[in-house]
């Protein structure tokens, strides 16, 4: 099976040509890549006007893996091509790189660009993809994908530590800019020239024929993401590496590609809406990170979506006055982790009457709308704490719960609810805490819990009794296991019960 790896687009707040200057101090030895061992120069073209130059290398690398690994693989070092094409005019640094050695047994492709942000020529957008395909390695196979894992994951973080290096180490020569390739008829501005000094350093460092002529480029090798994180921005610019950290939380850079190839193929295939970064989060995160299971399970819930018209129900649909006058339940700030609250006192709802004066539809509506004002609330909550918030908190008052509420019409309705929600809202409750739980709880427990996902079920708190707010056996209650009776209770919890 290959994997594939996406890298979020990072951003450097400086121009392309700066960061052209810091990348070119990597080579030809750099102490903050170790890995890195040697080269040899196998092509190199330049264009007659000094625009473009490719140039291609067979590189000798020292890659982490166990002693007795290479000893059965019988190599020390690992060989890569790596081929960089710089277009000065363009503004744009493409490096391609794929394996030699064991190129029969494993293929290892990978691409890295640096190009111009979109919206701002100032800025610097670095780009990351990658491919893992292991058809066979001596047995080993398990092994040297969790070696290629880790590797990608460290190198990542040490590619950006290396860019951000070169970059202050120009700062502190006095090196803060450096003008932009100009065809050779042409004499570069005066408002873009330096002084004679300065602009003698600066264009040392960023000819064409300079840019790359030291040593290899290995940027796909070390698979580093080469971008220093910018300041905070809107959700809308998708560019910044920082709008994931401070909009979906930190994720592995496997999560992020995860994220990304999801986005990315819903963009290709769906017709319609597409989803928010963070709903499509909820369900990757509801399945391990397994894209095709998230894959499968969100096109199933977009579809229900567009059947019931869900995204239009806070500006289209009026619960009945009845829902508002007597469902005992509604939405009450947050929890100390800026989660928003919502309160529910179960036990003092009459169920039986308003599944009998609305049906199980209109109940079913009415929760679907709380959970999108829910999901609606975690953004705002977002934006006020300045850090993701993509959950709430759920208290359930248990207080007068008895066998009236075990009514068989009223227990089908509630298990279509947790069908529902569960299914097209993964991973959006943050924590439940039910609280005064009576007698009949455990037999309202054996009937829902098989209902409910493992992952939401450890999310449960119980407590039975009046002192829940007080530090005692209350604060570790957990629930039982899928379908058993409560006994994550302690022994004076059940004698009160």
């Amino acid at each position: 099976m290959v994997q594939k790896y996406q890298s979020p687009v990072r951003v450097y707040k400086q121009p392309f040509e700066l960061i052209m200057a810091a990348y070119e101090r990597r080579f030809p030895t750099c102490p903050l890549i170790p890995m890195f061992v040697d080269s040899d120069t196998v092509n190199e073209f330049k264009s007659e006007d000094g625009a473009i130059h490719v140039i291609e290398r067979r590189c000798k690398l020292d890659i982490d893996a166990p002693r007795l690994l290479k000893k059965i693989a019988g190599v020390d070092y690992v060989y890569f091509v790596q081929k960089n094409s710089l277009n000065s005019r363009e503004r744009t640094l493409h490096i391609e790189a794929h394996n030699e050695t064991f190129s029969n047994r494993v293929i290892i492709n990978e691409h890295c660009c640096y190009t111009v942000h979109p919206e701002n020529e100032d800025w610097t957008c670095f780009e990351q993809s990658a491919s893992l395909d292991i058809k066979s390695f001596f047995g080993f196979e398990s092994t040297v994908e969790k070696i290629a894992m880790k590797q990608y994951t460290s190198n990542i973080k040490k590619g950006k530590e290396i860019i951000e290096y070169y970059l202050r180490q120009l700062e502190e020569e006095g090196i803060t800019f450096v003008p932009r390739w100009t065809p050779p008829s042409i004499t570069p501005s005066s408002e873009t020239s330096l002084s004679s000094g300065k602009q003698a350093a600066a264009l040392a460092i960023v000819t064409p024929e300079a840019a790359l002529k030291e040593g290899p480029s290995s940027e796909a090798l070390s698979n580093p993401s080469g971008a220093p994180e910018p300041v905070a921005t809107t959700p809308d610019d998708k560019l910044d590496a920082d709008y994931i950290k401070r909009y979906l939380g930190d994720l592995t850079p496997l999560q992020e590609s995860c994220l990304i190839r999801l986005r990315q193929w819903l963009q290709e295939t769906h017709k319609g809406k597409i989803p928010k970064d963070e709903h499509i989060l909820r369900f990757l995160r509801a399945r391990d990170f397994n894209i095709d299971k998230a894959r499968e399970t969100m096109c199933q819930s977009l579809t229900w979506r567009k059947q019931h018209q869900v995204d239009y129900i806070l500006d289209t649909w009026t619960p009945p006055q009845v829902l508002q006058d007597y469902y005992a339940g509604g939405w009450h700030h947050h929890d100390k982790d800026g989660r928003p609250l919502y309160v529910l006192r179960l036990g003092q709802m009459d169920t039986k009457g308003l599944v009998r004066a609305l049906g199980e539809e209109a109940l079913l509506r009415y929760v679907l709308s709380i959970n999108e004002e829910g999901l609606r609330r975690c953004e705002e909550n977002t934006k006020v704490f300045g850090r993701p918030i993509s959950s709430w908190t759920c208290l359930v008052d248990l207080e007068g719960l008895n066998m009236r509420h075990l009514w068989r019409p009223g227990v089908k309705a509630l298990l279509r609810i947790i069908e529902v929600v569960e299914a097209n809202y993964p991973e959006t409750l943050g924590r439940l805490l039910i609280l005064r739980a009576p007698r009949v709880f455990p037999v309202l427990w054996t009937l829902v819990s098989p209902f409910i996902d493992d992952n939401t079920r450890r999310k449960f708190l119980i407590y039975a009794g009046n002192n829940y707010q007080g530090p005692g056996w209350g604060a570790g209650a957990r629930p039982p296991a899928q379908g058993a009776p409560i006994r994550a209770l302690s022994a004076q919890t059940q004698q009160r019960m």
